[in-house]
């Protein structure tokens, strides 16, 4: 066997393992049933921070803010982190509400977090980061407790869509349904760590502090550091399937491109972190560290279909026999994929919107060709008001 036709052996065997990845996930979950949190009493209602951060654009701050205020719970200060912001139009009567102008542009999410934490009126036992287009379930902070009752540091909710007005946004939540489903419910139910979303996720305040207060990076991938730190520290992130903040998705082409090049941007810049958490696992005998370590190393969705079709279009010319690998790796991603769907009832305008998905890829592609000046493109994806 030549040099070369090992490499290919190789690689579809990697790429066709990061495919069937959910699906051992799935096996797992089922397996490790029996040590799934059960909800006890009533959660203690813990004095919570919450950092809500916009940059360039205040216009979704008061409806953030009043969904927050109209929450069933009463211990928390919000922080409005407005950096680069005009704040003459946020006034707010509630006393809970506290609105932060940096006098230089910070342009980071570790630095406008650290901004707000280092004006805490008082000591806060945990801290929750919102998005300034998210809106909050009434029951937010409950769920969350429930999770850090039960002895978690860290906690990553569920984001909604609050729009699902476009093909667009429909396939952008179909996405996000998917990895809520496999690194979030599934990894955090196989006993490793819910992944980070990015907002609608809350931790103690000495876990954030510790975690990142010495740390920087530039561009997009704050949570993705979060991520690897906390597991480095040790801990685990749990998943609470029912707190919930619902976000506001792409709808159009432009802004779907600049946040994609971004994220894609992140993956290609930290999935080494990936190969070090693996070889931590290993040497540590981690669980959490090693089923984490996978999802870190697993290619972009898109980019994952891609390399697929081509490893197909090489076994039909070279490999016929592999070909049945191919199709039966497609079969079962499709029955995890549409299983999310079905787990998280996703409304009907999204199975709809999954015939333009070679749209929603290409478009993915495009992102891909810019990735590498993604942090010249935008800083943060910026959304309209309605």
């Amino acid at each position: 066997m030549s040099f070369s036709v090992l490499i290919f052996f190789s690689s579809q065997l990697i790429i066709l393992c990061f495919c069937i990845y959910p699906a051992i996930l799935t096996a797992l979950a089922y397996l490790r049933s029996s040590d799934l949190i059960i909800d006890g009493g009533k959660p203690d209602e813990a004095d919570f921070a919450v950092i809500v951060t916009a940059y360039e654009q205040v216009l979704l701050i008061p409806e953030v803010v009043s969904s927050i205020l109209r929450s069933n719970y009463a211990n928390f200060t919000i922080y409005v982190v407005a950096d680069k912001c005009d704040v003459s139009t946020l006034v707010f009567d509630d006393p809970r509400v506290i609105v932060l102008r940096p006098k230089t542009t910070l342009a980071n999410n570790i630095k406008s977090h650290f901004y707000a934490i280092d004006h805490f009126i008082r000591d806060h036992e945990r801290v929750t980061i919102i998005d300034s287009d998210n809106i909050i379930d009434c029951e937010y902070f409950n769920e969350l407790n429930k999770l850090f009752d039960n002895g978690f540091k860290a906690v990553q909710g569920v984001r909604k869509a609050k729009n699902i007005n476009s093909e667009l946004a429909c396939l952008d939540e179909a996405g996000d349904i998917y990895y809520r489903y496999v690194d979030r419910y599934l990894l955090f139910n196989s006993g490793s760590s819910a992944s980070l979303a990015g907002s609608g996720m809350a931790f103690s305040t000495k876990l954030y502090e510790q975690a990142l207060r010495n740390e920087s990076i530039n561009g997009a991938g704050f949570d993705k550091l979060l991520q690897y730190r906390i597991l480095q520290l040790g801990y685990r992130i749990a998943f609470a399937p029912r707190a919930i903040v619902y976000d506001t998705k792409t709808s159009k082409s432009k802004q779907l491109i600049e946040q994609r090049a971004r994220w894609i941007n992140t993956w290609f810049k930290y999935v080494s972190w990936g190969v070090k958490m693996m070889l931590s696992a290993i040497a540590s005998r981690s669980w959490n560290q090693m089923l984490f370590s996978i999802m870190l190393l697993r290619p972009p969705m898109f980019l994952l279909f891609f390399l697929v079709c081509i490893l197909a279009i090489l076994d039909i010319l070279y490999f016929p026999v592999l070909l049945i690998t191919i199709v039966l790796t497609g079969f079962i991603f499709l029955a995890v994929f549409f299983k999310s769907l079905s787990h998280f009832a996703a409304d009907k305008e999204i199975y709809k919107s999954l015939k333009t998905i070679p749209k929603f890829v290409y478009l993915q592609l495009l992102a891909l060709s810019k990735s590498n000046k993604a942090n010249k493109l935008s800083v943060a994806t910026k959304h309209d008001s309605n």
